[in-house]
Parts: structure tokens; sequence; C-alpha cells
């Protein structure tokens, strides 16, 4: 079997009431998952790219977070209705959803203004 040409992580991640930062889920599981797998399939990509669970992508105030592997290309914000998009532009047309993508200076930074 061929390695896969992108993994898609979609974070799940739930966190208690009242935390300091919010949840990309509210009981780690959302329509965006199935909606984005879903797709993949219907596209007939199953084979080349591969829809992962994540656990925090330390993206809590941009949420629901997915980010696509080896571009390292980061969505917020994301939404069920955002799935078939994402797939047809990014994972078929090869180009990133920019509406969706998050600001290169709010990844891996602890200084976002988007930060609580």
């Amino acid at each position: 079997m061929a390695p896969f040409e992108r993994h898609v992580f979609v974070c799940q991640n739930v966190r208690p009431e009242g935390a300091p930062r919010p949840s990309c889920t509210k009981d780690g599981k959302s329509e965006l998952l199935p909606q984005l797998q879903q797709f993949v399939k219907a596209a007939g990509l199953g084979a080349n790219v591969r829809i992962n669970k994540a656990g925090c992508l330390d993206q809590c105030e941009h949420g629901p977070t997915v980010v696509v592997y080896p571009e390292a290309v980061w969505y917020g914000r994301v939404q069920a209705a955002d799935a078939e998009e994402i797939v047809s532009e990014h994972l078929v047309g090869g180009r990133p959803v920019e509406r969706l993508r998050l600001d290169e200076g709010c990844i891996n930074t602890k200084s976002c203004p988007h930060r609580t």
C-alpha cells in the first residue's frame, strides 16, 4: 500500500466547562470529521488522503481547527458546511481555501491577538 499523500487533522478536543480557553467541540464529536471523510471518499481520495481525529492543536480561539499536511495549511473556525469546499478546492484542486486559513502570526505562538 502506498503512503498517504496528505494527512488532515481535525481537532476534537473538549475542555471542561469554565476553562479559560474554548473547546473545538462540545462533546468530542462534530459533523465536521465525518463530512470531511465522506467528501474525501466521494472524491475518490480515500487511498491518498487520511482524515484523522486530533486532540488539542493549540489553536483553541480559532476552533474548530483543521490542519493539512504535508503543506502545513491551518484552517480555523471550520464548520461542517466548509468540508466540501476544503476537499474540492484544497485536497482535489491543490488550492487552499483562503477564507478559512489562519493568519501565519497566530500559528505556533503564544502572542496571537486572539488568545485570551
